[in-house]
């Protein structure tokens, strides 16, 4: 046997061996923490990059309908008692929604397993900005999140990948986003030195978004917010005020 296949092997095993230990970790924090999930809908955002940005849009709309949400958006991974530690916290503070963000190497450690997810949504799929996974891998790791039968999923119908991860189901729904096609029409844009505005089709209906966050990528991410907030049957006033109350830091 090749050197290579034996690392592979050992690889692999070692793996599977983190894996199963996750998993039970997670079984007996839910425990632990009495399962605060039941009062609140979770909302996963993972993707390359994005991912902080749009959980903050998402925040601010869910903010404008008047609901209590509460946010851990980082683009770093972290460990799984912090998520059961957070989500019992927000759970304590009266929040009705929880929005979490992860990269795949979080997705890698099984941080949502046993979790009920509302929606999982991915911002985009960019291999250049892959530290130590291959495309394969990477997909390995989002299809913890996306093999957990949420709700509602949201892709991104732009990304050069879309081909790739576009079996991802929601169980109630699958909504797309972007200029080639999907559920969420980006129809053109205007970028400006301190902000974004961009013209989307939600349902048949065209309304303008604008953000302070600047850069042509913003455009992608309001219509990523805008999605997210369409599984929720947000109104679209609240979702317009909501992406624009966002200024980052």
């Amino acid at each position: 046997m090749a050197e290579s296949e034996k690392a592979n092997q050992k690889k692999n095993k070692k793996g599977g061996l983190r894996a199963s230990s996750q998993k039970i970790k997670a079984k007996m924090l839910k425990t632990y923490y009495g399962n605060p999930l039941r009062d609140m809908k979770l909302i996963a955002i993972t993707g390359t990059t994005g991912k902080s940005i749009v959980a903050h849009f998402v925040h601010e709309i869910i903010r404008a309908t008047g609901e209590q949400v509460a946010v851990l958006a980082s683009d770093q991974s972290f460990k799984i008692g912090m998520l059961h530690k957070f989500l019992s916290d927000a759970w304590k503070a009266g929040a009705n929604y929880v929005i979490v963000t992860v990269p795949a190497e979080g997705l890698r450690d099984n941080v949502f397993y046993d979790l009920p997810v509302t929606i999982a949504a991915m911002t985009n799929f960019v291999t250049a900005g892959l530290d130590d996974m291959s495309p394969e891998e990477y997909l390995e790791n989002e299809k913890t999140l996306f093999d957990m039968k949420p709700e509602y999923v949201v892709l991104n119908h732009d990304d050069a990948n879309y081909p790739m991860f576009e079996d991802f189901k929601g169980k109630k729904k699958t909504l797309a986003f972007g200029q080639s096609g999907g559920d969420i029409k980006i129809l053109n844009s205007k970028l400006y030195n301190r902000g974004t505005e961009a013209t989307v089709s939600i349902k048949s209906e065209i309304t303008t978004l604008a953000t302070f966050v600047p850069g042509e990528t913003a455009v992608s991410y309001m219509a990523c917010a805008a999605a997210i907030a369409t599984c929720l049957d947000i109104p679209m006033e609240q979702i317009i005020d909501g992406i624009a109350e966002y200024t980052p830091d």
